[in-house]
């Protein structure tokens, strides 16, 4: 059940790896293209400007409104074995099939103004169903007369027919799960700020394995995250609404109350983990933190300033977990507090300085209570830092360069440091070095999927023992974690690439 999880939400990397992007475009425009923003800063009054902006709003309105569409072709793309071209393609065509099947059932058998909207959880299935098809008959052989239309030209096909199917399925059961979908939001909203809570501490605690992505989603996308009108439009989701409001230069007043979805994030990810990140650098010897000092700042300028905190938790999580639910436990308080502050603001991805300023400070403080933000930052950099300093200190945690035990992490067997491994396997070509490390995962027979997210290697193994975890760190990983069914090696940020290569050699040799 682990491993299905995983691979789930491993699929979930890829479109979600474009949000940030449309969010820029639709931030930007949005912002700076609304009557408050004018009125307040004249000099963008300018046809020329105006007209740029505008279309950078369309263009990240665009993404977002389409965003079924896109995590459909993502899933399919991410759980396919192989070529994943065809793969996408499908998963194109059988949502369209899917979606129109929906609608032209609501035509002819139900109200005039009855809607069904699926969202993430229809294009989760549909993703899911071309992906299984797609594993299983992308090689079939059909009689010589419909040879054309074998291997994976077949894939398009059975996937409209399942569509077609999914459709009626959804258009019959849909309409009872929707009602018990949006009691379930009214639920969540009920339980006020102790809800809030559970979500940011259960976010923190499953992205500690990578399985956060199929938590959250469920709240950005579908009613669990609110409901509400903008702009005259029934907007299901969180991030939705928050971004409908973005785009209606009429919106006055707070965003929408699901951003307390987002708004927990900035106080850990700007000022929590970056003090954490300091108590760690001064809990070190002090001959030692000029030498590992880089890994640290590093770690909390990254979270700082774009929200990714990976690199940074993973100097204490594997060698204290303990540690780290403190710290979920903490990112828990964070989206509480931010809650019972009534703080506004709302993310494309990550809760860093970019989303802060774009979707904090330039949409002002009577949407976003963003000023907030700074008090109450500051106040949790001094618990995080305190927090941490004592963890540390009081329990020895064996964080890197903190002595020998925790050099092992940065270390390899054979004395060299991770930066000095890596520069080494930096002289060879991608290629090459996938081959070791594919070699180092036990083998092609032993690999049974291959993802990476922003940090990480993520690999579905037949059998763990047969990973040489020392190997994995020589050839540059900074840690490898085993997981039940799997491998995560913490590459940075060439694990996309190595993750790329792999799955290239793999289907050579497949």
């Amino acid at each position: 059940m682990f491993k299905q999880f995983s691979k789930l939400s491993r699929a979930f990397m890829l479109p979600i790896a474009i949000l940030p992007a449309a969010g820029l475009l639709l931030g930007l425009g949005g912002a700076l293209t609304n009557k408050g923003a004018l009125a307040a800063y004249p000099f963008l009054d300018q046809a020329w400007l105006q007209t740029i902006l505008k279309v950078m709003s369309f263009a990240g309105n665009a993404v977002f409104a389409n965003i079924a569409l896109i995590f459909t072709i993502g899933v399919a793309v991410g759980l396919a074995k192989g070529d994943r071209g065809t793969a996408g393609l499908s998963g194109a065509v059988a949502f369209l099939v899917y979606t129109a099947t929906i609608s032209g059932l609501l035509q002819m058998f139900s109200a005039k103004d009855a809607t069904i909207d699926t969202g993430v959880l229809g294009s989760i299935v549909v993703g899911s169903v071309v992906a299984y098809l797609h594993n299983h008959f992308r090689k079939i052989e059909l009689p010589q007369f419909l040879g054309f239309f074998g291997g994976s030209r077949f894939i398009p096909i059975v996937s409209s027919i399942a569509a077609i199917l999914l459709g009626v399925t959804f258009y019959l059961i849909w309409p009872p799960i929707q009602g018990v979908l949006t009691s379930a939001g009214k639920g969540i909203a009920t339980m006020g700020s102790i809800g809030t809570f559970f979500y940011g501490f259960l976010l923190r605690l499953t992205g500690a394995v990578g399985l956060h992505h199929t938590i959250y989603p469920m709240f950005w996308y579908t009613s669990l995250g609110g409901s509400e009108v903008v702009a005259g439009h029934a907007v299901n989701g969180a991030q939705n609404i928050f971004f409908a409001q973005l785009a209606d230069p009429n919106h006055t007043g707070l965003f929408t109350y699901g951003t307390r979805f987002f708004a927990g994030r900035f106080a850990t990810m700007m000022f929590g983990l970056p003090a954490a990140a300091y108590a760690m650098y001064r809990a070190l010897p002090k001959t030692r933190r000029k030498k590992n000092g880089g890994l640290y700042f590093s770690g909390a300028l990254t979270s700082f300033l774009t929200g990714i905190t990976e690199p940074l938790e993973y100097t204490f999580l594997f060698v204290a977990p303990w540690l780290y639910v403190v710290h979920a436990f903490l990112d828990g308080l964070s989206f509480y507090f931010a809650d019972i502050m009534n703080i506004r603001i709302g993310n494309s991805f990550s809760g860093g300085l970019i989303d802060y300023l774009l979707f904090g400070v330039l949409q002002g403080q009577d949407k976003t209570h963003w000023m907030l933000i700074i008090p109450f930052g500051l106040a949790w950099a001094v618990i995080y830092y305190a927090v941490f300093r004592f963890c540390i200190t009081r329990f020895r945690v064996m964080i890197p360069g903190m002595g020998d035990d925790a050099d092992a992490i940065l270390d390899d067997e054979s004395g060299a440091s991770v930066g000095d491994s890596a520069t080494a396997s930096a002289d060879q070509g991608l290629a090459a070095q996938s081959k070791q490390i594919i070699h180092a995962l036990g083998g092609h027979q032993n690999i049974e999927s291959v993802e990476a997210c922003a940090t990480r290697l993520r690999v579905a193994v037949a059998d763990s023992s047969k990973v040489d975890k020392a190997k994995m760190k020589q050839l540059g990983a900074i840690a490898v974690l085993e997981v039940s069914g799997g491998i995560q090696a913490v590459f940075g940020g060439k694990s996309d690439l190595y993750s790329q290569e792999i799955n290239s050699i793999l289907e050579v040799d497949d």
